[in-house]
């Protein structure tokens, strides 16, 4: 009986020092209550840029109003830096950005604007620059020093290192020096950072790159269908920038990319030369309905509520109200019908706003339909009615990723549970 005591009391001690490692080790930098929105230069100039762009890309982002509607980061993405000192400390490259990083953060925050950087979790970056891998002490007080507000912090070049062993050194980094730093966790997806990042930084990938074209965005879309859950206030899924004003996409298509994720409460990271915006592409990233929805303080994403190979039906709750997404996949204009209480959950009357229209289109029961042209998207709000039940069907609450995060969580306390109640087995059969 005085083993059984004792291995119990180790068993609360072990829960306990858990408990207490992941409190102090968390996150802890308070910011992501709603997804970031702003600018980088990956999509649109890889590593073609130097300080003038930057600069020009800020004032860009306060006259054409994209500050005001919430497009308060400028990131800066690889090929900025140039060679560490003796000491390990990171320089800027003295021929892009000769008047240093510090330089162009204080005149990005001259502008109401917050400044972000990109970094990698290796010995060097995706385009072979110096990475921070055994230099994150010194990088992440560099990068407080010199007034960062946003890290994104890649993949490569990583030694076969776990991702989750390289990412939490820098989330630790960036808690010692007291700057609240957004934590992007750029790591593709490979090791289903949604199922541990929450507890490691603000927002986590969950694909590879985002391409210019329409395959690339539906082939990243389908890979949100089962993780949606794990988007909330303080960390996000993030399905990567978007292409919006990039490429060869149709307006639909632009909208369509927009819309959804916008909806699926992704960054909202803007990519194309805001020096000389598009009159139509502004029209489209200006959509402050649309915006509301991303920012919406309830923070959940929409979940998929019908797909077939033509078509997707994606809906979601707001603070005030819901929101449902009729997606065209299809190569020609189809009709969808949203159903309220097979997509939404939802009995009642129910009033509805277009959000590209900015049009209210009246008080329906039961179903509303729309004829939604290729490659387009409809979107609506939605108020009223009375919701059936918490957890729809429709809904996959046991996916092999909700799984997997139990298993991870509780797997070693069933496993010593497990070990005990063997020992004592053996005791007893062993007398």
């Amino acid at each position: 009986m005085m083993s059984l005591k004792v291995s119990l009391s180790m068993f609360m001690t072990l829960f306990g020092l858990i408990c207490i490692i992941n409190e102090t080790n968390g996150l802890d930098n308070g910011l992501g209550r709603t997804p970031p929105m702003g600018w980088n230069s990956w999509n649109r100039f890889n590593c073609t840029i130097d300080e003038n762009l930057i600069k020009q890309t800020a004032d860009a982002l306060v006259d054409y109003g994209l500050r005001d509607i919430g497009y308060k980061y400028l990131n800066i993405d690889d090929c900025w830096m140039g060679e560490r000192d003796e000491q390990g400390y990171i320089h800027a490259s003295n021929i892009t950005f000769p008047g240093g990083i510090k330089a162009l953060a204080d005149y990005t925050h001259s502008k109401g604007l917050l400044f972000g950087i990109y970094s990698d979790a290796g010995y060097r970056t995706c385009a072979g620059r110096i990475g921070s891998l055994g230099f994150e002490d010194v990088d992440a007080i560099t990068y407080a020093s010199w007034g960062i507000d946003y890290l994104k912090y890649d993949n490569c070049y990583n030694e076969s290192i776990p991702e989750r062993q390289r990412y939490e050194i820098m989330r630790d980094m960036l808690n010692a020096t007291k700057r609240p730093i957004f934590y992007s966790i750029c790591e593709w997806g490979v090791s289903q950072p949604f199922l541990w990042a929450n507890e490691v930084g603000n927002s986590w990938r969950t694909t590879g790159d985002i391409h210019l074209g329409w395959e690339s965005i539906l082939d990243i879309l389908q890979q949100q269908h089962k993780i949606t859950q794990y988007a909330g206030p303080g960390g996000w899924n993030d399905p990567d920038m978007l292409q919006v004003g990039n490429g060869n996409l149709t307006i639909d298509e632009q909208k369509s990319h927009f819309s959804l994720w916008a909806a699926l409460k992704a960054p909202l990271l803007l990519g194309f030369d805001i020096r000389y915006p598009p009159t139509d592409v502004l029209g489209i990233v200006n959509n402050t309905e649309i915006i509301a929805i991303n920012q919406d303080p309830l923070g959940k994403s929409v979940n998929i509520a019908q797909s077939t190979k033509r078509m997707d039906v994606w809906t979601g709750e707001l603070s005030d109200g819901y929101v449902a997404l009729l997606f065209n996949k299809a190569e020609t204009s189809i009709t969808i019908n949203l159903n309220f209480t097979a997509h939404l959950n939802v009995q009642g009357e129910l009033s509805i706003r277009d959000l590209w229209e900015h049009e209210d289109k009246g008080a329906y029961n039961d179903s509303y339909s729309r004829e939604v042209p290729k490659h387009g998207i409809v979107v609506l709000k939605l108020t009223g009615g009375t919701k059936i039940k918490e957890y729809p069907d429709f809904i996959d609450q046991y996916s092999d990723a909700a799984l997997s995060e139990f298993v991870i969580k509780y797997g070693v306390f069933v496993l010593l549970l497990i070990v005990i109640v063997f020992q004592y087995y053996i005791r007893y059969f062993c007398k």
